[in-house]
């Protein structure tokens, strides 16, 4: 494989990691597509973009190279569903939509499957865990953001319209209740989004395998749906006119962790 992640460290506590953000395809996977298929449409649209700041706020990035349609790199290798009901594998079968990804008989090999899951999910997992147990040892604690989104009406997945910031906590597993609360908190007080905390989106496996407050270790995932910033269909254009305002929220929700996490373990 080629490069299949991009990975930059930063000088605080906190990393942000873009599992879906990628738009690699293997050979054996863009051969099998379905046309449908080919633009790629439920990737995680522009996410490196949308949180380009994140060096203004000293945090570690990690970015995948390849689409989730090749493996996807929220879901436990032993590919163990996530979610009851309608939801996506490790080697995703379907679109978001319901309809099979691939043309009948041409989805990857089992054999090429196995690579993609040791040299492109594995490296990643390795990368996000070595740079938690660096922050963990230099500052005492670590801060993961998994940033997301999702085109806002997808009728097979979810009823009606998903709220705009879908905050995941794995039901308060994955992080401290009050750093939660605050999140929460910065996103009632911009009433022209709407927000939920633990709805539809409770996190995936990154923020459940990760986040541990007992080890000082607070996981979020956000699923942002995909009209606060950009139009949700192919070309899948980014708009900067809704994506300000936006940007403009997840730089609050970042800076609110750093100093959440500043504060409760202040020496």
């Amino acid at each position: 494989m080629d490069k299949v992640l991009n990975f930059k460290q930063g000088s605080t506590p906190l990393l942000i990691s873009m599992p879906h953000a990628g738009l690699r395809l293997t050979p054996a996977v863009a051969a099998g597509l379905i046309p449908e298929a080919q633009s790629l449409p439920d990737t995680d649209w522009h996410i490196p973009t949308l949180y380009d700041f994140a060096a203004e706020l000293g945090a570690s990035t990690l970015a995948a190279e390849y689409s989730r349609f090749v493996i996807d790199l929220n879901r436990p290798s032993d590919d163990k569903p996530l979610y009851a009901g309608a939801t996506t594998g490790l080697f995703p079968a379907t679109l978001f939509d319901g309809v099979p990804l691939f043309s009948e008989g041409k989805e990857p090999s089992k054999e090429e499957r196995a690579t993609y899951l040791e040299q492109i999910w594995t490296p990643y997992h390795q990368t996000l865990q070595r740079e938690l147990a660096r922050l963990k040892a230099e500052f005492g604690y670590a801060l993961l953001f998994d940033a997301h989104s999702i085109r806002s009406v997808i009728p097979h997945l979810f009823d009606g319209k998903l709220p705009d910031f879908n905050l995941g906590t794995f039901n308060g597993a994955a992080c401290d209740p009050g750093l939660a609360s605050q999140l929460e908190a910065i996103c009632a007080a911009h009433p022209q989004y709407s927000h939920v905390l633990n709805g539809r989106f409770k996190g995936g496996h990154i923020t459940r395998h990760y986040g541990n407050p007992a080890q000082a270790i607070h996981a979020v995932q956000l699923e942002l749906g995909q009209c606060t910033y950009m139009e949700e269909f192919e070309p899948f254009r980014y708009r900067a006119d809704l994506a300000e305002p936006t940007r403009r929220v997840l730089m609050e929700l970042l800076k609110s962790m750093l100093g959440w996490g500043c504060r409760q373990y202040a020496k």
